[in-house]
């Protein structure tokens, strides 16, 4: 069995809704009104999405997360 790792994006928007994006999955995100169950859901939706991916036979890949920075912009 290979371990994977992958960088999840986590936004509130603006109702207070948590919202789990996973950028080296495309398509795979989630939404919760709890950290804890936003974990829980982004987890079973990367292993669907793993899921799905090995039974058509494509490769995944996952990388090594270095940072995230948010950049504000006054224009």
């Amino acid at each position: 069995m290979k371990t994977y790792k992958f960088p999840v994006l986590i936004e509130k928007d603006e109702d207070g809704v948590l919202i789990a994006k996973v950028p080296d999955l495309p398509g795979c995100h989630t939404q919760a009104k709890t950290m804890p169950e936003l974990i829980k859901r982004i987890q079973e939706a990367i292993k669907l999405y793993l899921e799905v991916k090995k039974a058509e036979h494509e490769t995944i890949s996952s990388y090594e997360f270095i940072g995230l920075q948010q950049i504000e912009m006054r224009i």
